[in-house]
Formats: structure tokens, sequence, C-alpha cells
């Protein structure tokens, strides 16, 4: 890989020397207790931000809105640009930084705030003693060396859906969190939702009778890809394009790789099925009652590809099929709304979708009385996904959707992305974790990596 763009290794060992100096110095300008309520300085659980992009910019927003912590720092590789989902927004590490210190300011009496720093490595934030957990919100293939790289370090972590870029790198996640004793609360926020608490209510229930069949959707491609013949463009001012590609291959820059559009790209993520399928399955194997286990056979059914050397190389329209030991067969498709999951019984059917904003029940005869509180293993919360967390981080209980669960369901999502590739049926032992028989099928389980960004 080229170093043109790579960050001064020099500049950064430096910092790391330094940086107890630059967190003490940094402390006259915390908020006022008073800003955080009941919540004391001492109580109050410090955040940095690692990746402050599309999905990572508002998530930062809802954490600055909790005032049981307090955001001490963020880091993105890009200063601050648009080019995100909507060409309206303008993320980036500078203005991340210039919200939090914008948000605190509100609150003290000089109405301005200076407490907030901004990197280009995450490993700056790591180094520092004074922050105790982070929020990880970069593209997929950075979340399991940030992941592990933060437990080593000591920190809890917050990471985006899905959990990983492959299944070893996920397997790698929770080693790292059991053996540092870290609290890890997967991005599916899903599994705060009271409609789908209540879809598994019903489902656990037992009010559908025998579970027959289950239907998730996945939305589709929402961004056009340049096709066969695209040519690399110049790295934009204010963008370590080598830091942004870390351990994924070497490959030219071009604007619709990164930002928002590295998801419809395999070397950084896994199309819609990892996005959103690491919702609508989820969702499935929750209810399935599923959290430590997961298929026995995943089939591809159909899917669509872009032309061969198209930027975009993820499964454009997809169809695969999961058959669980139990006998219950799970379809995953490409389809509307984007988020979907129907669960069909002998005695009828639930489903929730639109990401939980609509809720239907399909059940006749489904009575109330055999839903509620008193079935086993639903997560019932008071909160958002994001509070808790932080609660979970003070008391040390497990989270809501904690690291085996999104290793297990974003497995799954992995799993229909082999099949749909190879366009093949794949055998998953879901106790041992590997694929049977099948060596092409199994070299998916791990990506090779490029170290060359770890100077």
């Amino acid at each position: 890989m080229s170093n043109q763009h790579a960050p001064q290794a020099g500049s950064r060992r430096e910092f790391l020397k330094t940086s107890a100096l630059a967190a003490a110095a940094a402390a006259p300008y915390f908020v006022p207790a008073s800003a955080f309520g009941a919540n004391a300085p001492s109580n109050r659980v410090t955040l940095g931000c690692i990746g402050v992009g599309n999905q990572g910019f508002p998530v930062m927003k809802r954490f600055l809105e909790n005032d049981a912590c307090q955001v001490l720092a963020v880091c993105d590789v890009n200063r601050g640009s648009s080019g995100y989902k909507d060409d309206k927004h303008v993320y980036g590490r500078e203005p991340a930084r210039e919200e939090v210190e914008g948000y605190y300011g509100k609150s003290s009496e000089s109405g301005s705030y200076k407490g907030c720093e901004a990197y280009n490595d995450f490993r700056d934030i790591l180094s520092r003693d004074d922050i105790d957990a982070v929020i990880i919100a970069t593209p997929d293939h950075w979340h399991s060396t940030m992941t592990v790289q933060a437990c080593k370090a000591g920190k809890d972590v917050y990471c985006e859906k899905p959990l990983g870029l492959t299944i070893g790198d996920q397997q790698a996640m929770v080693k790292a969190v059991r053996e540092n004793d870290r609290i890890l609360q997967t991005g599916s926020h899903e599994r705060s939702n009271p409609n789908v608490r209540r879809l598994v209510d019903i489902v656990q229930s037992g009010a559908l009778g025998e579970i027959k069949r289950v239907v998730c959707n996945v939305g589709r491609h929402n961004m056009i890809s340049p096709g066969p013949g695209w040519k690399p463009m110049p790295v934009p001012d204010g963008f370590d394009y080598a830091m942004w590609l870390g351990p994924a291959p070497d490959a030219p820059y071009h604007k619709d790789r990164c930002l928002y559009r590295f998801r419809f790209n395999y070397d950084y993520a896994g199309g819609q099925v990892t996005n959103f399928g690491a919702h609508s399955l989820d969702m499935a194997q929750w209810a399935l009652g599923m959290d430590k286990s997961g298929p026995v056979e995943v089939e591809h059914v159909y899917a669509d590809f872009l032309p061969e050397g198209s930027l975009f190389n993820a499964a454009t329209y997809t169809h695969f099929r999961c058959t669980y030991d139990n006998g219950v067969v799970l379809d995953c498709m490409t389809g509307v709304p984007e988020v979907r999951c129907i669960v069909e019984g002998t005695e009828g059917s639930v489903r929730v979708e639109n990401q939980g904003r609509n809720f239907f029940t399909i059940a006749e005869g489904i009575k109330s009385d055999v839903c509620g509180s008193e079935v086993p293993d639903v997560y019932v919360s008071n909160d958002d996904h994001q509070r808790n967390f932080i609660d979970c981080v003070k008391s040390r209980e497990e989270p809501a959707a904690p690291v085996e669960v999104g290793h297990r369901s974003a497995t799954v999502c992995h799993l229909g992305n082999i099949a749909l590739r190879l366009g093949t049926k794949v055998k998953w032992d879901p106790a041992s974790e590997q694929i049977v028989d099948n060596k092409e099928a199994s070299a998916f389980l791990n990506r090779p990596t490029n170290q060359s960004w770890n100077t």
C-alpha cells in the first residue's frame, strides 16, 4: 500500500508520550456537574467516538443527550466533508468536535466549551486513561481490529452492527471481550424496541402454536455504482485514505468506495444482507430462541450481481433460505419494507416491520394472558439502546445485545452471503461454528488482512 496518505507514525508516537499531559490540560474545560443533574462528574462514563460519519454522528448525538456520560474525544479519518448518504450532511471529526463542544457549551456558565479532542488515529483515543468506553461506528472491516484493541486497552465498547466483517472476525471479538472482562453492546437497536419485544413475547409464549416458517426482508441497494471502466480519483484534502483502508486490500481511491457507499463492496461490508439483515435476522434469531445457536443449513435461492468490473460488487437482489435443526425454515430476501420479520405458526402469525414502527398480529385466538413478563428470556427495557449500554458499563451486567448475540445474528447474514456468492448450499455446525465439508465456503470464514497501516 502506498504511504502517500498514511499518518505520520513519528508524530503519533510523540502524541502517545504526551497524551497524559494533553488530558490534564483539558481538565479545566469539563462540563460543570450542574449540567448533568444528579450525575456528578465522578459518576459519568467518559466516551470516545470512533467513526463519526453517517451512522456514528447521529449515535454520538444520542449519547450527548444522556447525562450519565460525557464525550471527551472523537476520531475519524475524514477531517470533514459532505458526500455521505445525504449530501446535505457534513460529517467527520471536526464537525463532530464542534457538535460536542456546542452541545456542552449551552450548559456551561461561559456559554462555551473546549474539552473535546479530535483525532485521526483511533489508537490515540485508546491510549487515554481518562476514557472509559468507545463507540465504534466505522465501516465493518474495521470493527474487529478496533474492538479487540479497545478491549485490551481496558475500554468497554458500543459497536455498530453488523458486529464484524467475517465470522472469524466476530469470534476474535467475542474472545477479546470475555478475556478482558469488557462490556460490549452491539448496535442492534431493535433489541430495545417495544414492538419487537412484543413479537418475541408472543412467539416464545407458544401462542402461535408450532413455529413453521420465518420471512425476513432486507433492503435493496439505495446507491448507484460506477460501472465497469470507472477511473480512480484524487484523494480529497483532509481524508486519510490509507488509514480508511486499514486492514482491507489496497485499492485505488474513488469517492463511491468510501463514506456511506462502503457497504456495497465486499472488501468492507456485506451489502444490504448484513446492513438490514443485522436487524431483521436478529429479530428472527431472538424470537426463535437461537441467541446461542443458528441454522444448520443455508441455501442460495437467488442473487443478482452488477456487471463484473463495477465498483459495487455486493449482490443487489438476494434470496437465501435457512433451515434450523428443529425444522423451522427462514427465507431472507430483498424486499420492501427494508426491515421486516414475519413469524408463522400453526395457530397464526405475527410480524413487525419498518424497523418496529408498525406492528401487526395476524393470529386468531391469541390470548393476552399468555403473553407478558412471565415469558422467560425476553429482555425488557424502559429506555433506549444507548442508555442500556451506559447502565451496563456502570453495573457490569450484560447489555440488551451482548457480543455473543451480535455475533450469532450477524453469522446468519455472513452465511447467507457465502451461499449467495458461491450459488450453493452451505451446511453449518452452530456448536463448533464451522462450515461442514466445504473448503471453498470455509475460505470465507476469514479474510486476509493488510497490516501495512499498523505502523
